[in-house]
């Protein structure tokens, strides 16, 4: 039988495949235009010598004349620097200069696979020296963008070089911790899917097998060292730096972003003081981005393109004045706009987790997640999300409670919070929360989930929890309810019930359990 970890992997690698063979033929299709972007390959010089490959896309020679701002493109994690061609071509059009360069320790590039580490960011750097000495950028117009891991660069670029005037930073993160060890529970799913990708199209040094090892191990001697070096790979904890200099930052990411949930973003945006703008759509991790690296109509690429233009240019194109957080429901289509992230979720309702459940561990109820990237794309689009029916759940490894049926539309946006009174027989273990939209036949649509792991207490005691679901935006239609579920098994992460463990929640009278779902009626 093969192991999900092998499986994972060829998937990433089927994935990459595809990726590099749609960047080749948008990217080195000739141009039908007469006068069309210079595109030239070319050997940087990066950080302690090693060389990065990349493509430099000037604008056309019927453009103006003289200096020109510059975008910089880290490519994404496995993707080499073929990957944002047709968006270069396009944005050199628009009179831009263009590097797009692959980061080290991936294909040709030089070096070992960092992590957007130190010498990731001094890449970052050099880069940007690189094209300033030759290729007629403007060194007062200099911006960043990219993909997954190109937008965690681009962000930590941005925090520590100040000539950054703006960045893009789409499906990416800003807490690296907070995205693939949320709730203290390893994602292993997404872990494996970047460790197998980068095994087939990259060279990992010592020091990430050894973080991927102790990720996969659940060592908790080595909980404080994964999180100090993730801590340093994110631009959380550089938000000083990035409030001085003040950079404009455009934040993307979809809801059901499977390796990079939406929740750091939002925590994230909050805090930033510069120009800020924050975009959540349908889909999985990077799938919202997808079809622009085709060349395709997208509208991410088109916000990207008109932040820039703005920001770099110079354009009154009204970026600066819509509402800066515009978020797309996952099933009605359209966008929303709202002043700052805590008005999404202004109506908030609790309902009661009323009684007592105990359910043992270790089994799959039949609620889960779903599968890394492919649950995401298929919600997005064929309105597919996780189903489950509610009432053949068994209830002895899944605690269900529903609320009444609602007699109108609702729509949910924002941060479902679960808080509860957990008594485990053991002192390590897992849960995971899941809401559930259900329908008049008792089928369940998932609306969110989130995991949750505790070391350290003391067998039979109570004690509480509060859990922050995944932020999201759906719409249940009338006659549905919403349910949550609890159980101790999903195939996305690593779960630490010992054998026979028991799990009991209670809703003592002075601390009663419920779930608080931003919840308002159409």
């Amino acid at each position: 039988m093969r192991s999900p970890h092998r499986t994972l992997r060829t998937c990433a690698v089927g994935t990459v495949s595809a990726a590099l063979a749609a960047g080749a033929l948008v990217g080195l299709a000739p141009a039908a235009q007469a006068a069309a972007p210079s595109v030239r390959f070319v050997d940087i010089p990066g950080e302690g010598g090693i060389v990065l490959k990349a493509n430099v896309v000037t604008p056309p020679d019927n453009t103006a004349v003289g200096r020109h701002p510059l975008l910089v493109l880290p490519t994404s994690w496995g993707l080499p620097q073929v990957q944002y061609l047709a968006q270069a071509r396009r944005l050199a059009e628009s009179g831009y200069v263009v590097l797009t360069y692959n980061v080290r320790g991936f294909w040709q590039s030089g070096g070992e696979i960092e992590v957007a580490g130190p010498p990731d960011l001094a890449d970052a750097s050099k880069v940007i020296d690189w094209a300033l000495a030759n290729t007629p950028a403007d060194p007062d117009r200099i911006g960043m963008a990219g993909v997954s891991y190109g937008a965690g660069i681009s962000l930590l670029a941005a925090a520590h070089d100040p000539r950054v005037k703006a960045v893009a930073a789409l499906s990416g993160w800003a807490d690296l911790i907070g995205s693939i060890y949320s709730g203290r529970t390893q994602h292993v799913q997404a872990g494996a899917l970047l460790d197998g990708a980068g095994l087939v199209t990259g060279r990992e040094g010592p020091e990430l097998r050894g973080i991927f090892d102790s990720f996969y191990a659940s060592d908790l001697s080595h909980e404080q060292e994964l999180t100090a070096w993730g801590d340093r790979r994110s631009a959380a904890s550089y938000l000083d730096r990035l409030n001085k200099s003040k950079p404009a930052v455009l934040l993307a990411g979809a809801w059901n972003d499977s390796v990079f949930p939406v929740n750091q973003y939002a925590d994230f945006y909050e805090k930033l003081t510069g120009p800020k703008r924050l975009e959540l759509r349908p889909g999985d991790h990077a799938t919202p981005e997808l079809t622009g690296l085709f060349g395709l109509p997208n509208d991410v690429w088109t916000d990207t393109a008109r932040w820039f233009d703005h920001y770099l240019r110079g354009v009154d194109n009204g970026i600066d004045r819509e509402r800066p957080v515009q978020l797309e429901s996952r099933d009605a289509g359209g966008y929303e706009g709202y002043p700052d992230w805590k008005s999404v979720a202004a109506t908030e309702r609790k309902l009661a987790l009323t009684g007592t459940r105990t359910i043992h561990a270790n089994v799959d109820s039949g609620a889960d997640g779903g599968v890394v990237l492919l649950s995401g794309a298929l919600d997005q689009f064929a309105k597919l999300p996780p189903m489950a029916s509610i009432p053949l759940l068994p209830r002895r490894w899944a605690a269900v409670w529903q609320s009444e049926r609602y007699a109108a539309p609702q729509r949910v946006r924002g941060t479902a919070r679960l808080h509860t009174t957990l008594t485990p027989t053991a002192e390590s273990g897992t849960l995971v929360a899941y809401l559930y939209d259900v329908g008049p036949l008792g089928i369940g649509k998932l609306v969110t989930h989130a995991p949750l792991t505790w070391h350290g207490q003391a067998p039979g005691k109570p004690f509480g929890v509060d859990l922050d679901l995944f932020s999201t935006a759906y719409d249940v239609p009338s006659g549905h309810r919403l349910a949550l579920v609890v159980d101790t098994v999903d195939p996305l992460y690593i779960e630490h019930n010992p054998s026979g463990a028991q799990l009991t929640f209670s809703s003592p009278e002075a601390d009663p359990s419920y779930v608080s779902v931003p919840l308002r009626e159409q």
